[in-house]
């Protein structure tokens, strides 16, 4: 029942072959601005130097640790909602105090470059049928597949990601790794704290990463554990970008701009768990 009368047109050969390439590359992130990753804006700065603070007076001295306190304030600071901007400049969310997963998780990644950690996306297919569970009298007009840029942060002496594409992902000369932001909370319990993400209700992908484990790779860190494997979501990897900025570049939005244009309004004020 999902549809792609809304999204743009995007070649599925093309994607999986440019997806397997990227996958079996080396894909250097980076710390500087982006369109999207607008670091020097005064709302930004402020931002991080509320990071810096908290960050100081809860004894967070490390990256990881920095990044896990910047979350928690996203999670307060910027209310879930289902915007489909995923360009969205990361100072007009944090001026909108809303934004969808997608956004936020930009914020977190505009943090991480602002205290010089290098970071970069990896761009997800999933199946519109993931968000069933959000929009259970909409699903005609869910797309059929939907774009997640999916963060990295290279992390000095961090373990090696437990993805898939582990050869690229891995350890660096420098001790460094790359971690994905499902991997940012360390030690969680693949089915603990309440059961894996479902997807429903108000919590997002967004929050759920501190509280439970997430995979979308198969075999999976969490293989056998339901709650913990979302693999089965996944339609295609399309590799690793430098930016999510690039990843949008090459292969667009979820919806086409007419559909983005008539869908904002609405489902950029929609908060993320009310009723469909």
């Amino acid at each position: 029942m999902t549809s792609r009368l809304l999204m743009p047109v995007r070649t599925v050969r093309t994607a999986r072959t440019e997806g397997a390439e990227a996958s079996a590359r080396e894909v250097p992130g980076s710390t500087r601005p982006t369109p999207i990753l607008d670091l020097e804006h005064p709302l930004v700065t402020a931002l991080v130097a509320r990071v810096l603070r908290e960050s100081e007076a809860r004894g967070a001295v490390t990256d990881r640790a920095r990044l896990q306190v910047a979350h928690g304030i996203l999670v307060t600071a910027v209310r879930p909602v289902y915007s489909v901007e995923d360009r969205r400049r990361v100072s007009r969310t944090l001026r909108l105090g809303r934004g969808s997963c997608s956004q936020r998780m930009a914020v977190l990644e505009a943090v991480a470059r602002s205290l010089g950690v290098e970071t970069r996306v990896r761009g997800l297919l999933v199946d519109g049928t993931f968000w069933y569970p959000r929009f259970p009298k909409l699903r005609a007009f869910v797309p059929e597949e939907v774009l997640l840029a999916w963060p990295e942060f290279r992390l000095a002496g961090a373990a090696g990601t437990s993805t898939a594409g582990a050869g690229a992902a891995g350890i660096g000369a420098a001790g460094a790794a790359w971690v994905p932001i499902a991997e940012l909370f360390t030690g969680l319990a693949p089915g603990g704290h309440g059961g894996g993400f479902t997807n429903a209700g108000a919590e997002t992908l967004f929050e759920a990463v501190a509280r439970t484990a997430v995979d979308w790779d198969v075999p999976a860190a969490c293989a056998g554990s339901a709650p913990c494997d979302l693999s089965a979501h996944l339609r295609t990897d399309l590799g690793r970008f430098s930016s999510r900025d690039e990843l949008f570049d090459l292969h667009g939005q979820t919806l086409c701009r007419p559909a983005r244009t008539l869908a904002e309004p609405v489902l950029g004020r929609w908060s993320a768990g009310a009723a469909a």
